[in-house]
């Protein structure tokens, strides 16, 4: 039989969303993230994945700590938007979102948004090419509230604005940035998410 590779197939792998935090020296900013998971009890450890082309990526990799925040489905897409569609290089992306910090100094978002938070410590960096994984020890881990952790599958369905666009192009089914035209390029990589081709659908 053929073996064949379904892109959409990996769509149903079950993911959280995740606001992650950091401080590169001269300020507090965040992002999102959807790769996030617990990879050992004995010792505690967690890992997190951020594309290379982040400015989180960098300013982790050097300070070493960062927080994660589990998003509700409570959090409001303007969120999303802050933290998910800028670049902390030239932003700051937590003005405006309440927040408070932690005992390790970084910021932990609202109880409007989040229902707990994990102080995480990077103990190995594994390079994945576009990506790099963090395997970090859990320094602090607090639960919030009882509200249910936001699913991907929750905010496209619930949250993410569906796109208006009906010119020639595709949309990213991550972002749902459009792109105009009548060829997408093989190579084409979203301004905003950074997720390539396989990831837009022709409108």
């Amino acid at each position: 039989m053929e073996q064949r590779i379904e892109a959409n197939a990996l769509f149903n792998i079950g993911y959280g969303l995740y606001a992650v935090t950091y401080n590169d020296g001269a300020r507090s900013n965040g992002l999102i993230v959807n790769t996030v998971v617990q990879v050992t009890s004995t010792p505690l450890k967690v890992a997190v994945t951020i594309n290379k082309s982040n400015y989180s990526h960098d300013v982790i990799k050097n300070t070493k700590k960062m927080n994660v925040c589990p998003l509700t489905i409570d959090t409001p897409f303007e969120i999303f938007e802050k933290l998910g569609f800028h670049s902390g290089r030239d932003t700051d992306k937590l003005s405006g979102i309440l927040n408070w910090s932690s005992a390790n100094g970084l910021a932990v978002l609202s109880a409007d948004y989040v229902n707990s938070f994990f102080s995480l410590e990077v103990l190995e960096y594994v390079d994945l090419g576009t990506h790099g994984m963090f395997i970090c020890g859990v320094t602090e881990a607090v639960e919030i509230s009882d509200v249910e952790t936001m699913t991907y599958t929750y905010y496209h369905k619930n949250v993410k604005p569906k796109p208006q666009a009906k010119a020639k192009g595709y949309v990213c089914k991550i972002c749902g940035y459009v792109y105009e035209g009548e060829n997408l390029p093989e190579d084409f990589e979203c301004p905003i998410c950074k997720h390539g081709a396989i990831d837009f659908e022709k409108l």
